[in-house]
C-alpha cells in the first residue's frame, strides 16, 4: 500500500470512528427523549441512524480496499 492510499485509509476509519461515536450519542439522547415521551422524535432519530449504519459499511469497505491495495 503506497502512502497515499495508507494515510486515506486512516483519515477514512477516524471518520468512521467519529461516526459511530457520533450514533452512540445521538442514540442514547434519543432514548432519553422517548423515555419523556416523545416518541415521534425518538422515531426520527432512529430513522437517521439507519443512514449512519448504511454508510458505515461502505466506509469499511472502502478502508478495506485501500488496505489491500
Amino acid at each position: 500500500m503506497d502512502d497515499k492510499a495508507a494515510t486515506t485509509a486512516d483519515a477514512l476509519e477516524l471518520l468512521m470512528i467519529n461516526q459511530t461515536a457520533l450514533r452512540a450519542a445521538i442514540e442514547e439522547l434519543g432514548t432519553w427523549i422517548r423515555q419523556r415521551g416523545s416518541v415521534h422524535v425518538y422515531d426520527n432519530a432512529m430513522t437517521c441512524l439507519q443512514a449512519l449504519d448504511t454508510n458505515a459499511s461502505s466506509i469499511a469497505y472502502a478502508i478495506e480496499l485501500l488496505r489491500t491495495s
